[in-house]
């Protein structure tokens, strides 16, 4: 057939036949810092694929990708920005149109984040998420539905590449308000990014606490709690949709309701999540030590779903180094806390923080803390080295600590909790626990890895299993009966029972 005639045929056909439906948009996430962020992550990619884009894992796949940044520490700042360059040099070269950078990192340099990184097309502060859409150039295809769908799958596996591309600053208006005040509910979509037995429910944002180390406030806003029935609707629908296992989270998840005249919110909130039949194990981070109230710690005890774990990032032990941090309490009345938590729920297991190094810590208060520790024996602890972070109160003290010496009371700190560790790792050798299997170890192909009620999700130790019973097929999510058969530093080794 001639050239002519195929054309006049190709057009007849274009005025008689339907248009082929255009290809989807394929959108590429890198999540960084906290469950709170990989919430973020998961709401962005639901409002995405509810419009009609395609998530992929797949770098060379990607036609947008969105980098969710963490601005917490001087250390999170330089990976975030060390992603958004490294997605940057792929742009040229792969097959991505736009890259958009989303988060904390936003919030602090959303000026210089454009003007000194012209790869990027869009930014997107932690209080504006509904923008995804325009900024991803993604275009609704049909109206939303009455309720949302939700994706279970795995955490996606590798980066995202990205290609040149212009995002239309005419199309973005890079507005911001004064404080963020975003908060997602039970409607909106979400993509569960974690294994499909377990996810996180943000039950609350931003923060109230004047903690003069910390800039959250300012990333976040000020502290805002769920509606309760928006939290139970939640849960109920990710135990349909298979998930056994729930980690409530907040900047500070004892403050939940407060902000409604609500007493005992978090209790209250628990109780209602502990009757929802197929929640197996339900937990909470990121406790205010004075907010642990009697009426929380009976609720966990009163309940065999909610795990005996608790939470409390205490900061420090010495009281005049909290008053700097203004954070108030002190070793004394730490301890007598933690007794009344190991008295009320027998078998609790506590994990805490520390920051050392903080602006004018003398070597007397820091002994102070490693005493502290010595005496409180908690099952978890991580140390973090201060990080100077302007608009924090702290930035303008005087009497700042090297990071040499910051970095070597760190790491004293942690060698103290590695003998507590290790001793309190023994004693539970031999003992029967309840254990969720994750899948193959990362480490080996011959062992794999699951966790019991005192591990959280990402953050305890491990628990390495190397023996099954004969007929047992290993199955990742779900739950079985394993006896700790040795123990390390921090983690442990079971056989299946």
């Amino acid at each position: 057939m001639p050239i002519q005639e195929q054309s006049e045929a190709v057009e007849n056909r274009k005025n008689t036949e339907p248009s082929p439906p255009a290809a989807r948009s394929k959108v590429g996430f890198v999540s960084l810092g906290c469950p709170k962020n990989l919430v973020d992550s998961e709401v962005m990619m639901g409002m995405l694929t509810q419009a009609g884009a395609e998530l992929t894992q797949h770098a060379e796949d990607a036609d947008v990708i969105v980098v969710n940044t963490c601005s917490f520490i001087a250390s999170a700042q330089q990976e975030s920005v060390n992603t958004i360059l490294e997605m940057a040099r792929h742009k040229t070269g792969g097959r991505a149109q736009k890259l958009v950078v989303a988060g904390c990192l936003v919030e602090r340099f959303r000026d210089e984040i454009r003007k000194n990184i012209p790869e990027v097309d869009a930014v997107v502060g932690t209080g504006e998420l509904e923008k995804i859409l325009a900024a991803a150039g993604i275009e609704r295809r049909t109206a939303p539905p009455d309720s949302p769908f939700i994706i279970l799958g795995s955490r996606p596996e590798g980066d995202v590449r990205a290609q040149k591309g212009r995002f239309s600053r005419d199309a973005w208006d890079g507005a911001i308000a004064d404080l963020p005040n975003y908060l997602y509910d039970d409607r909106t979509p979400r993509v569960l990014a974690t294994p499909r037995h377990t996810a996180y429910i943000k039950i609350a944002e931003g923060c109230d606490h004047p903690c003069s180390f910390c800039i959250i406030p300012q990333l976040r806003g000020k502290f805002r709690s769920r509606r309760f029935e928006s939290v139970i609707a939640e849960a109920e629908r990710l135990a349909r949709g298979g998930v056994r296992e729930i980690t409530l989270i907040g900047q500070d998840t004892t403050c939940y309701g407060e902000d409604f005249g609500l007493k005992e919110g978090l209790a209250i909130l628990l109780e209602k999540l502990a009757a929802i039949k197929d929640l197996r194990w339900i937990r909470f981070l990121y406790a205010y030590p004075n907010k642990i109230t009697g009426r929380l710690l009976e609720t966990i005890a009163a309940h065999e779903n909610i795990c005996s774990y608790i939470d409390v990032p205490l900061q420090h032990a010495s009281p005049s180094a909290l008053k700097r941090m203004k954070r108030g309490g002190g070793a004394e009345l730490f301890l007598r806390s933690i007794e009344k938590m190991r008295r009320t729920i027998p078998g609790v297991t506590l994990r805490t923080s520390f920051i050392v190094g903080f602006p004018g810590e003398s070597e007397k208060e820091f002994e102070e803390l490693c005493e502290f520790v010595r005496e409180s024996q908690f099952d978890w602890l991580g140390a973090f080295g201060y990080s100077d972070q302007e608009g924090a109160g702290a930035f303008g003290l005087e009497d700042k600590l090297s990071s040499r010496e910051i970095e070597q009371r760190r790491k004293h700190l942690m060698q103290v909790q590695r003998a507590i560790s290790k001793k309190k790792k023994k004693t539970l050798v031999g003992r029967d626990f309840e254990l969720l299997l994750e899948g193959r170890s990362e480490e080996t192909e011959l062992l794999f890895e699951g966790r019991t009620p005192m591990h959280a999700p990402e953050i305890d130790g491990k628990v390495f299993v190397n023996e099954f019973p004969d007929g047992v097929e290993p199955r990742a999510g779900e739950f079985y009966k394993a006896q700790i058969t040795a123990a390390h530093d921090y983690d442990l080794v079971a056989k299946i029972m």
